[in-house]
């Protein structure tokens, strides 16, 4: 038999290490309605969460309160399907394979 010894507790302290941060990786879903406003979005976003919203009207005016703010902080916005994807900044949407 070997002396293999494994120590639990210095595992997840480095996995712990490893955070930068931002916290473990978050998607929201919900509904973009005008029910909710646009500055409880903005700072979901700003947490570092990907939101996923099923549209329920007019995306342009529906987004209009916090679409310019996410993209001037760096994040991104793509509307798929009957969806609002928002990302945080850090957070790319591929949309390569769509085209």
């Amino acid at each position: 038999m070997s002396d293999f010894s494994l120590d639990l507790r210095s595992v997840e302290d480095h996995i712990e290490d490893e955070d930068d941060g931002m916290g473990a990786a978050r998607i929201e879903l919900g509904v973009l309605d005008g029910t909710t406003p646009d500055e409880e979005w903005i700072e979901t976003i700003e947490q570092g969460t990907i939101l996923v919203l099923n549209v329920e009207g007019d995306v342009n005016e529906l987004a209009a309160g916090f679409a310019r703010d996410v993209r001037d902080e760096g994040g991104e916005l793509v509307h798929f399907r009957g969806f609002l994807l928002a990302a945080p900044p850090g957070v790319h949407i591929d949309t390569d394979r769509l085209e």
